[in-house]
């Protein structure tokens, strides 16, 4: 066998798969943007990688893929055992490789990164998956022995969907329930189709259903079916219930008409574009949302710099959007958005303001929203997470012209009146408190509900979602087996 060339990338640079031309996205085409590798460009990309003896792209991975092991499967053309491979860590992999920010994961920890461009590791992930399956490869669960356990999930976004996956592997029965008309929850509903094309959750529906785990869609936990028959039915309950609580900025005018928060906009954005109902059940807290303004020839702006900011700009422009505006109140290297999104959002005309916090959202004579008076700030001290803060700066006030503003301050989880009674509780923030005191990873104050995904962490990544699944369904499986928990001395040191 001839030896790898460990100096390929010194030859080969780094590439992505070819973007939908400027114009298609311009003009209101929600297709992926990044197309896919062909067999030979994903073997030639993945030739590039060092096979660092030590792979910072690994470590700094959520779910640890093995990533340098699945790029050498590929340039051995075993495209099938890299899928087997890729779902050794993550029960998603063709999600993560399309919706991670590998520039601030694996790629941004990738040694070539610096001098000579990564290896295109997310491109080549989503290559191993798509052709896997399109080659008809799925999990094999035929050695898998059936435990008799039963485990309801609640959510069927990454946690519950990454838990669904693990417990079926380990013999366990899953139902999982959502009150939304298909799988997926933000990956389906908040992630626009130009950075997910939702025929990937389809496929992976499939792929779960063909595990023998169940859906029951359209169902809503605490409305249409009760906790407390939940637990008589099952042995167990995982929550992934997200984070759906609305960040109010208090602005004065955020009531005028066509300003709306983000994710209400995402979601309902998202049915229409993927010919769904467009009238389908709502945000809670957020009926009136259901009717989306339009658009075309609007003046646009985007309050809040992270990647649900960057979605709806990127959406905005492609509803016909006259102009948008993404103002943020630090400057762009303290944007918590993924500088890649950042990057395709500007080559797609969003403007943006940096340094720019807004006061008060402005109504014209005819009470139609007209502006947003914002001021200019500058970073100051370090705050108690070390992120710099924002001072405003006197005198320095302006008016941004607006049709339309989109609230994107972010959104965070809440403990719902349905889960108070049972001894689930929740910190200050609204975060499902799991763990600790004797307890098992992710197990929350009630001995057969767990947890997992942006109830327990806050609003953050898909792949820590899928992690916190992954792991969660570990725990269930031990206490399913009647595992007690490591003593609370023994964990802590």
């Amino acid at each position: 066998m001839s030896q790898k060339n460990l100096f390929q990338f010194l030859d080969a640079a780094r590439e992505m798969p070819a973007k939908v031309p400027l114009v298609q996205r311009t003009a209101g085409s929600f297709d992926e943007l990044y197309g896919k590798f062909g067999e030979a460009e994903a073997k030639h990309q993945s030739g590039r990688c060092l096979d660092c003896g030590n792979p910072y792209c690994e470590a700094k991975c959520p779910v640890h893929n093995y990533i340098p092991n699945w790029l050498e499967l590929v340039q051995q053309g075993r495209v099938i055992e890299a899928a087997e491979l890729c779902h050794e860590t993550n029960p998603l992999p063709e999600m993560c490789g399309r919706v991670c920010p590998q520039d601030r994961l694996c790629e941004g920890a990738c040694t070539l990164n610096e001098d000579f461009g990564a290896v295109t590791i997310g491109a080549v992930e989503k290559y191993i998956t798509d052709t896997a399956f399109a080659q008809g490869w799925r999990p094999d669960l035929s050695k898998v022995k059936p435990t008799g356990k039963r485990v309801a999930v609640i959510g069927a976004g990454p946690a519950g969907l990454a838990c669904a996956d693990r417990l079926a592997r380990s013999g366990i029965a899953v139902t999982v329930f959502d009150r939304y008309e298909q799988i997926g929850g933000l990956l389906q509903f908040g992630i626009p189709s130009f950075k997910l094309d939702k025929a990937v959750i389809a496929t992976r529906r499939a792929v779960q259903e063909g595990m023998g785990i169940q859906f029951r869609l359209g169902v809503e936990i605490g409305r249409d079916l009760t906790i407390d028959a939940l637990l008589h039915d099952f042995d167990a309950v995982f929550l992934g219930l997200g984070a759906y609580r609305y960040t109010d900025g208090g602005l004065p005018g955020q009531d005028l008409p066509n300003v709306l928060p983000a994710l209400p906009f995402l979601v309902q954005n998202g049915r229409v574009v993927t010919g769904g109902e467009p009238n389908g059940k709502p945000i809670a807290g957020w009926e009136d949302t259901l009717k989306l303004p339009d658009m075309h020839g609007k003046r646009v702006v985007v309050l809040g710099g992270g990647d649900t900011g960057m979605d709806c700009v990127r959406s905005a422009v492609r509803l016909g959007a006259a102009s948008v505006t993404c103002a943020y109140r630090r400057d762009e290297a303290n944007m918590p958005g993924s500088a890649r999104e950042v990057a395709n959002a500007r080559e797609e005309g969003v403007h943006y303001r940096f340094n720019c916090q807004p006061l008060e959202i402005l109504a014209d004579a005819q009470g139609q929203t007209s502006g947003v008076r914002v001021i200019e700030t500058r970073l100051a001290a370090p705050d108690a997470q070390g992120r710099r803060t924002a001072e405003r700066i006197p005198g320095s006030e302006s008016v941004v012209d607006a049709d339309v503003v989109i609230i994107a301050f972010g959104f965070s989880p809440q403990l719902p009146a349905w889960l108070a009674p049972l001894g689930v509780q929740a910190h200050a923030n609204g975060r499902l408190q799991v763990g600790g005191n004797g307890r098992l990873p992710y197990q929350t104050g009630h001995d057969q509900l767990f947890a997992g995904g942006d109830c327990v962490r806050g609003a953050d990544l898909v792949v820590t979602a899928v992690q916190e699944g992954r792991d969660a369904a570990v725990s269930m499986a031990r206490a399913l087996r009647g595992m007690k928990a490591i003593p609370v001395a023994l964990a802590a040191g």
